[in-house]
């Protein structure tokens, strides 16, 4: 349902806030058009990272089993 000018300028950030919390669009009337805020959609940070074949070559489950005490060794 679209709101007035006068309306989103009473409650703008409370607008904005829901519009982003809930992905919806604001419809805004204005001289008799309607303009369209419209929050962009969110994207997980999964989503973003860098595809990286490759990176592991062998089993996966045999970092588990692999003897650290080899490579490591106390500062000193």
């Amino acid at each position: 349902m679209p709101i007035t000018a006068s309306k989103l300028r009473e409650d703008v950030y409370r607008i904005l806030d829901e519009a982003i919390e809930t992905g919806k669009p604001v419809e805004v009337v204005r001289k008799g058009t309607t303009l369209t805020i419209v929050p962009p959609k969110r994207v997980s940070k999964m989503d973003k990272l860098k595809k990286r074949p490759g990176l592991f070559v062998g089993d996966v489950e045999d970092i588990l089993h692999i003897d650290w005490l080899k490579e490591w060794s106390e500062l000193k």
